[in-house]
């Protein structure tokens, strides 16, 4: 689609375009080739054709209104839920946006606009719901949690000793490492908490990766061994699994104990998103909505890396040599640092969760 609107416009300035193609980063590209083996050409030409032929009857409404002297009057539609601009828009001095509503139907939308409706605690109770998107609006109605009658049985399910489990990983479009393909996910970093019961930390581990060279193979080693044969894996969504299996596929002698982890992996996020929701969540269940609601004194903002983004390119930085022997020690920390307070929010957001 982009290629085929940057063909429109470049077809209406008068050129004339005999080819198009999309370059992408090859599959096939491995440390040590030349940078022109880096690009994979894909020739598009006859499919951009055919889907600049379908954009052509919207060129008179997309130019009317980019050179129009003022922005056309908004109007609800599904992309405002996920647009950055919707809070200086049709939000703007909203803090409970009918958006926040989880899975909202454009047909439910227009009917509470038609009512007037933009803030979820002006939703009628009337209003026809869902069991999942009431549980929303009762919360920010009440300005209390909802709390399912299943909570405290699906923690209950929880093993212990438990181990609150996060992953760092890393991935680059060129690879860092020999016989890795482009934008591979290379775990580099793990934390753990292990709790004897509930809120109980009797212990911390934790790995972290030489730059310099691929630890994968280490990593999946320590990893088993620092996570026992018994107890509940207590994770934040399901990357935490998804990592575990990857590590299986690939080294296959470690697949056994590897898939063993996986059956013990407990989803922490699932049974929030299933049995409890704080007003100040906006329909999110990420640790970042969670957190701050449930935990408000635990903060991200005191370390020197406080993002799984940043995470990232650190490690990235220090594999590609840009930091110095004194630097790459403060960095390794700060690295430590963030992914314990990962998992140490598991556990106090576990705690908050039983407590309730």
């Amino acid at each position: 689609d982009d290629l085929a609107y940057t063909s429109m416009v470049l077809g209406r300035a008068g050129l004339r375009i005999s080819k198009s193609s999309l370059l992408l980063i090859s599959k096939d590209f491995r440390m040590g080739m030349g940078n022109s083996e880096l690009f994979a050409e894909y020739g598009r030409t006859a499919e951009v054709l055919a889907r600049t032929a379908e954009f052509q009857p919207s060129w008179d409404v997309i130019r009317d209104r980019t050179a129009a002297a003022s922005m056309p009057e908004p109007s609800l539609i599904p992309a405002c839920k996920t647009c950055q601009l919707v809070s200086d828009c049709l939000g703007e001095g909203i803090e409970n946006h009918i958006f926040d509503i989880p899975r909202l139907s454009q047909k439910k939308v227009d009917q509470l606009k038609d009512l007037g409706v933009f803030r979820v605690e002006g939703i009628p109770a009337t209003f026809e719901l869902t069991a999942i998107q009431d549980r929303t609006r009762q919360a920010v109605a009440t300005g209390q949690p909802w709390i399912g009658p299943n909570l405290k049985q699906s923690l209950n399910a929880v093993q212990w000793p438990a181990y609150y489990l996060d992953f760092e990983t890393v991935m680059t479009a060129r690879p860092l490492y020999p016989d890795t393909a482009p934008y591979t996910q290379i775990p580099t970093q793990y934390s753990i908490h292990r709790c004897s019961s509930v809120g109980n930390v009797d212990a911390h581990l934790e790995y972290l990766a030489d730059p310099k060279r691929d630890c994968r193979r280490e990593l999946a080693e320590q990893l088993i061994a620092d996570l026992e044969d018994e107890g509940s894996i207590i994770s934040y969504g399901s990357f935490e699994k998804t990592t575990i299996n990857g590590l299986a596929e690939l080294f296959p002698d470690l697949a056994e104990n590897l898939g063993n982890l996986v059956r013990r992996v407990f989803n922490l996020e699932a049974v929030i998103r299933d049995n409890y929701y704080h007003p100040s969540f906006h329909g999110r269940t990420s640790a970042k909505a969670t957190l701050p609601a449930l935990v408000p004194g635990m903060s991200y903002a005191t370390l020197n890396i406080g993002d799984g983004e940043s995470a990232i390119a650190t490690f990235a930085y220090m594999a590609l040599g840009r930091y110095t022997e004194k630097e790459v020690e403060g960095l390794r920390q700060d690295l430590l640092d963030y992914c314990n307070q990962d998992t140490l929010a598991m556990v106090k957001l576990h705690e908050r969760l039983y407590r309730a």
